[in-house]
């Protein structure tokens, strides 16, 4: 879904935060169901670190369920931020680059200043692409192993 944005005429579905943020929350609920039948009560055991003292753990419990009920949170804000932020710069400069050619003379000739701008930033936003995939992808896989092996 982040490339198809790179196609002309296209639209990046994940360049909007509603759809990376239900993203996020249906694979968090999915991986919580996981690790509750696969775990049971001890699905709790997530929010209190091995070897922690009773004293120390009531500071610890809050911190730990404020962290784990954030991370789809910060998933889908990481994935939504670049891929907006890529995808609306390339079509700034395209419409800049569009703009400049509607102008005679030497605003004319400008144009290719931009167009030539947007072939560095067309590869660059396809490497944020691929990676901004990969790290979701990665992030998910390190959330159900967390669930899955109770740290």
């Amino acid at each position: 879904m982040n490339l198809i944005g790179l196609v002309p005429y296209s639209f990046t579905v994940t360049s909007h935060a509603i759809v990376t943020f239900s993203l996020s929350i249906f694979i968090f609920i999915g991986i919580n169901i996981i690790c509750v039948r696969a775990h049971g009560l001890e699905f709790f055991s997530l929010f209190v670190p091995s070897g922690t003292s009773v004293p120390l753990s009531f500071v610890i419990v809050p911190i730990e369920v404020f962290s784990y009920a954030f991370k789809p949170l910060s998933l889908g804000v990481r994935l939504f931020c670049n891929m907006m932020v890529g995808h609306t710069l390339l079509k700034v400069f395209a419409g800049f680059a569009w703009s400049l050619m509607a102008c005679s003379g030497v605003l004319f000739l400008a144009h290719y200043i931009p167009l030539l701008v947007i072939i560095p930033l067309f590869g660059l936003e396809l490497g944020v692409a691929t990676i901004q995939a990969f790290v979701f992808s990665l992030l998910v896989c390190i959330q159900l192993n967390d669930a899955i092996n109770l740290h």
